[in-house]
């Protein structure tokens, strides 16, 4: 059975990697923002957020399925993230959807071609992800779109409560995990830039790794 209790023994390396994949990035105004999906339906919710804020006038969310989000979302991640924005009073012509993409290169090549085609080209765009996702969101944007002047933004949570939110602690470890080495091994593939590991990043992953937490390694 599921449980949302992060073990304290755990606790130090888990912060560690939460804390490394925040940017750290102050949101501004941007030209469009991109929700990437995920089994993460906050990342909707967030994102209808900073629209109401006045962040960006145009939402394009992009993602098809993945095994973990088959069974939530059955239609896919776009899908269901628009109708969860529309519901939080977003403006159905102000969003599209790109529903191919089944990786974080794919969610934005497949997105700059959805904007191009509507004859959008922006100059900056803010990626919207689940907290653990905006480093390597950041790296793949610099590597496939260059150009781009780009922001990454996550619902505001402290881990616990994010935790509590998804429902089960092993799965957000995991996920922090898989996301941890992706880092190196996405910029080592030539899929994303490379960014800076400090040891005590590494040190925490490779305990997590050795306490079992795999699941989510390539």
């Amino acid at each position: 059975m599921a449980t949302t209790m992060l073990p304290p023994d755990l606790r130090a390396d888990v912060e560690t990697l939460w804390t490394y994949h925040d940017m750290g990035h102050e949101p501004r105004r941007c030209d469009v923002g991109i929700g990437l999906g995920s089994h993460d339906l906050g990342v909707a919710t967030y994102t209808a957020e900073l629209y109401h804020q006045g962040m960006f006038p145009r939402i394009v969310f992009t993602g098809a399925n993945a095994p973990t989000t088959i069974e939530r979302f059955p239609r896919g991640e776009a899908v269901h993230y628009r109708e969860h924005a529309i519901t939080l009073g977003v403006p159905a012509e102000v969003i599209s959807i790109e529903t191919q993409a089944t990786n974080t290169s794919q969610n934005l090549t497949n997105s700059r071609q959805i904007l191009a085609e509507a004859g959008v080209r922006p100059e900056s765009v803010m990626l919207i992800s689940r907290p653990y996702q905006q480093r390597r969101a950041y790296a793949t944007c610099r590597k496939v779109w260059p150009e781009i002047n780009v922001v990454c933004s996550s619902q505001p949570l402290p881990l616990d409560e994010y935790i509590a939110g998804i429902g089960d602690v092993d799965r957000v470890i995991n996920m922090l995990v898989g996301d941890t080495q992706r880092i190196t091994e996405y910029a080592r593939r030539g899929f994303a830039i490379e960014q800076n590991m400090p040891d005590n990043v590494d040190d925490a992953f490779q305990r997590l790794v050795a306490a079992g937490y795999t699941s989510r390694l390539i």
